[in-house]
């Protein structure tokens, strides 16, 4: 039995788990991914758009979950996973906003507006990025 806060990867930080409680109480599409690059949550609001619960998904690499949504430009050019908000955040450890397609579980192609952002504790250590998104029918 997993206590409160552990997840596959083993015990979560605490301000993952913060962010983790906010994205569950928001109405705004939210996925987390850990600072070791695991996706650990999205919210009710997100399975919409990812076609899947995340009761079913489970914590997966951000690098599978990026290649599972086929994220490319409004022109469908293929981007790059650390070009995308979240890698961007990931990586550069900045804030990042555009625009995409994502393509879902259900196989439904959506344009969306995707903005990330680097989670810092106290200590300026990166917990992870949170990234939240919305489907704009573009």
């Amino acid at each position: 039995m997993r206590a409160v806060g552990e997840g596959a990867g083993g015990p979560k930080s605490l301000p993952l788990i913060l962010a983790r409680e906010l994205a569950a109480n928001l109405a705004t599409p939210m996925f987390l991914i850990d600072a070791g690059g695991t996706l650990v949550y999205y919210n009710d609001a997100a399975e919409g758009l990812i076609g899947r619960s995340f009761g079913e998904q489970g914590e997966i690499s951000a690098g599978q979950f990026g290649e599972m949504l086929q994220l490319t430009e409004p022109d469908g050019t293929p981007v790059r996973r650390r070009d995308t908000p979240a890698g961007v955040a990931f990586f550069q450890r900045c804030p990042s906003h555009r625009v995409l397609q994502a393509t879902g579980y259900d196989g439904v192609r959506r344009t969306v507006e995707v903005t990330a952002y680097p989670l810092f504790g106290t200590t300026d250590e990166m917990h992870g990025v949170v990234t939240v998104f919305w489907e704009t029918g573009g």
